[in-house]
């Protein structure tokens, strides 16, 4: 099987972020430089105000069905891909993958993957064959990555209201994070159809779009189990100047917040020597979801050939936060980044189906 690279279906975006990263290495140094602890000073109890709008992607939904618009809180526009396999029906309801986006492209990525090439056979729930996938779309908006991933196509894992509708803290309203309400929007439009399992919803995901699975699973009871690839911490990386720690019960300062779903089982594959030194900090959230849930959640590493190899390439970069200071980080560990894991798509949905 040819492996199949994100540059396939994006190439100019591609080359322009490889490229981008290489000239700009002292200049993602410094917007890289981890968040501290002071500056935890003067946050809200959700981490980061939302993240600014810049526009909004529509996707192309190869081979699939366009989901959309739908009109978030906000007023934009939302889609979302579907892509069912001709025997899911009311009368053979099958188990929902919702798979989530890296940031710089669009829900059109998941061709970038293998993961469709396993939706018609493979088995995800007992008595059953095959899963129906979707692919949510996020907004093109401000990030606290890494330039050139300081804007563009995305999720917003630091803005953490998670909770449906919206809460009033301390006289101050805080709406409902958009992207999660937009994820349990077209979930729910999907199960309306008739053609999935209300009790079988599973997540994936891929960079930023594995933060967002975390995030969201961590606050959705109705999500199975994740299995996500290469994930920065949605609570602390790079440069977020609202870290949180995420904690079971009342967080003890806005330094802290409360998630509703701790126990949620995790697999997360990620690179030894990963985009701005990600390995340490993709150490972190499943240390933490670990902690907090009391799971051994499952940890991958992989090398350059994508063997598991079970440790952090030092040469990449051992900031727990990620820092863009080691070139071979930007370099190597950007064009690693970049190319999903094909040879462990199957152990991934293997995990899902044996973590429900």
């Amino acid at each position: 099987m040819r492996a199949i690279h994100l540059s396939d279906i994006v190439a100019p975006r591609w080359f322009a972020l490889v490229s981008s990263l290489l000239v700009a290495v002292a200049i993602a140094t410094i917007a890289a430089s981890p968040g501290s602890a002071s500056a935890a000073i003067g946050c809200t109890p959700f981490g980061d105000p939302p993240q600014t709008l810049i526009s909004d992607p529509v996707p192309t939904c190869l081979s699939g069905t366009l989901l959309g618009p739908w009109y978030d809180s906000n007023g934009t526009p939302r889609y979302a891909c579907l892509y069912e396999p001709a025997s899911a029906s009311p009368s053979n309801r099958l188990p929902l993958l919702v798979w989530l986006h890296p940031s710089l492209v669009t829900a059109d990525s998941i061709t970038s993957t293998n993961i469709l090439e396993f939706q018609n056979d493979f088995s995800l729930a007992a008595g059953t064959t095959g899963f129906v996938v979707l692919t949510p779309e996020g907004r093109d908006t401000t990030h606290f990555y890494p330039a050139p991933d300081n804007q563009g196509p995305g999720w917003d894992n630091w803005y953490r209201q998670f909770s449906p509708g919206t809460i009033t803290v301390g006289g101050q309203s805080y709406p409902e994070n958009v992207d999660a309400a937009t994820i349990d929007y077209f979930i729910s439009v999907v199960q309306a159809r008739g053609t999935v399992l209300t009790g079988k919803t599973f997540v994936s995901g891929w960079s930023n779009g594995s933060a967002m699975s975390y995030l969201y699973a961590l606050n959705r009871p109705n999500v199975n189990s994740i299995a996500v690839y290469s994930a920065p911490d949605p609570f602390e990386a790079f440069n977020d100047p609202r870290p949180q720690t995420p904690v079971e019960d009342k967080p003890a300062s806005i330094a802290e917040i409360a998630v509703p779903h701790p126990q949620i089982q995790s697999l997360q594959v990620h690179n030894s020597c990963d985009i701005a030194g990600l390995c340490p900090d993709s150490e972190m959230i499943i240390s933490q979801v670990a902690t907090i849930g009391a799971n051994p959640d499952e940890d991958v590493i992989i090398g350059a050939l994508k063997q598991q190899v079970g440790f952090c390439d030092p040469l990449c970069g051992t900031d727990p936060d990620g820092s863009s200071s080691s070139i071979p980080g930007v370099t190597v560990g950007s064009l690693n980044h970049l190319e999903w894991p094909v040879t462990w798509t199957e152990p991934m949905l293997t995990f899902l189906a044996t973590h429900q």
